[in-house]
This record gives C-alpha cells, sequence and structure tokens, in this order.
C-alpha cells in the first residue's frame, strides 16, 4: 500500500491519564509531608531573625528595589491593600490545583512533567526551609514595613507564637512565586494560544503582592526561581506535537519539526 491507499485516520493513541486514585492520594501525601517538615522546622526563632537581618543587608548590598516600595503602592487604599492580601490567601493552592486537574484531564503528559517538577520545587523548598529559617520582613522592625494582613484583614496567620498550625519562619524560598512561575510555565508550554504568554501576569501579580504584603523579601522569590529553573533543567517536558496532513495521511510530528513535513515537495 502506499502513501494514497492507507488508512488516513491511524494515529499514536495519546498519553494515558494516571489513575486517579493514586495521583489523589500521591498529591495529598506530598502535602502531608510538606506541611509535617514546615513543623519540623518551626521554634528556631532567634535563628530566623538573624538571618532575616542578613537577607535585609545583603538585599541592600545588591542595590535591589526597597521591598517599601511596593508596600507603599498597596497603601494608597484600603480596598486594594484588602485585595492583596486576599490574593495572598485565597489564590495561591487553589491556582495550582486548578492548574493540575486541568493539565491531567486535558494534557496528561503535561501533567506528569508538572507533577514532577512542583514536587521537586516543593521538596528543595522544604530543606531550605529546614537549613535556614528566615523571618519575613513584616515580622522585622528593621525593614520599617508593616503586617498588612494583620492590620488591614484578611490574615491567614495568628501571632508567632501562638499560631501552630503553619510555620512563619519559613520565607525562603517563596514557594507562591514558585508555583505560580511553573502554573504560568506549564499553561505556555501546553497550550497554543497566541496569547498564552499573557499567563506570566499571574507570576507577576503574585511577586507584587508577597512583597508588597511583606510576608517575602525579593530574595525568597529569587530563589524560587532559582530552584524552579533547575528543576525544569532535570525533568524534561514532552514535546508538543499537532496531527499534519501528508497525501491523506494525518500523521503526529512534533511542532519544531513542522517545517519539514513535505519539504522535499
Amino acid at each position: 500500500m502506499n502513501a494514497r491507499t492507507e488508512p488516513g485516520n491511524a494515529e499514536p493513541a495519546p498519553p494515558a491519564r494516571p489513575p486517579i486514585v493514586r495521583e489523589l492520594l500521591l498529591v495529598a501525601g506530598l502535602f502531608l509531608v510538606y506541611k509535617l517538615g514546615r513543623q519540623l522546622a518551626a521554634g528556631h526563632t532567634a535563628e530566623a531573625f538573624r538571618n532575616g537581618d542578613e537577607v535585609w543587608h545583603v538585599e541592600r548590598w545588591l542595590h535591589l528595589p526597597g521591598e517599601a516600595s511596593v508596600q507603599s503602592l498597596l497603601l494608597h487604599g484600603d480596598t486594594l491593600v484588602r485585595v492583596a492580601n486576599a490574593y495572598y490567601a485565597t489564590v495561591h493552592f487553589p491556582a495550582t490545583a486548578a492548574f493540575l486537574i486541568w493539565l491531567y484531564l486535558r494534557r496528561p503528559a503535561h501533567y506528569v512533567w508538572a507533577r514532577r517538577v512542583l514536587a521537586a520545587v516543593t521538596a528543595a523548598a522544604l530543606v531550605l526551609h529546614l537549613l535556614f529559617p528566615l523571618a519575613p520582613p513584616r515580622l522585622l522592625a528593621a525593614t520599617g514595613l508593616i503586617d498588612t494582613a494583620r492590620m488591614y484583614g484578611p490574615s491567614v496567620y495568628g501571632p508567632p507564637e501562638t499560631d501552630h498550625l503553619s510555620n512563619q519562619f519559613a520565607a525562603m524560598p517563596s514557594l507562591h512565586f514558585g508555583w505560580a512561575l511553573m502554573v504560568a510555565i506549564g499553561l505556555i508550554v501546553a497550550t497554543r494560544s497566541r496569547w498564552r504568554r499573557l499567563w506570566l501576569l499571574h507570576p507577576l501579580l503574585t511577586l507584587l503582592v508577597i512583597v508588597g504584603t511583606a510576608n517575602h523579601y525579593w530574595l525568597d522569590a529569587l530563589v524560587a526561581g532559582a530552584l524552579l529553573c533547575a528543576a525544569l533543567a532535570l525533568v524534561r517536558a514532552p514535546r508538543r506535537t499537532t496531527t499534519t496532513a501528508v497525501r491523506g495521511t494525518r500523521v503526529l510530528v512534533p511542532a519544531e519539526d513542522q517545517v519539514l513535513v513535505g519539504a522535499g515537495r
């Protein structure tokens, strides 16, 4: 049979979705391990404040822009600062969960890749939380920043000395920023819309929020970005494929190789 008489509908089967029960248990288990690990890092208050002073001075030495310049923009109105606090409190986990669910349903191969990258970044972050406890700038008097969530609401944290549900001295790296950046990169890689790079607004807005609310330093986001780059280098993304017709036969061709299809005609 030649290309004109071969069946036109023969295509490689799309990647199978991982079993959903296994994935739910895996993601829930990773989340619990991370939460328990953060609790193990709690209790290093004096060291966390010392590290906070060091990070603050390093940022000034590097001539990074002051976090206060971002916070002053939020403090122009009560509504804006409350929206920023609500964004910090409510968007982080739901946005990442929605991203993974969409990939699982629509791009199974990309889902496995994204889950592995997020797991690697989160594991590396946990190690840093254990080795380098860090008080956020809202708790450090030297920064001159205020705790916008405590003053304006809503807040997800209580006083550090009585808050036993979270470790407030795990500022570096910022998983708020690291996860948001992975959501944007994952959607850019997995979709084909000409507007897909607008997803980068999500990590950009997240960066402004975590800095403006004084929950993180600039360096927290830079370290999270570096960890994500390392994870992306280690975990290879699936190749994008599209369906191309060649003399009546539909063939799945990697997008980067499409220019070669039919080049000899």
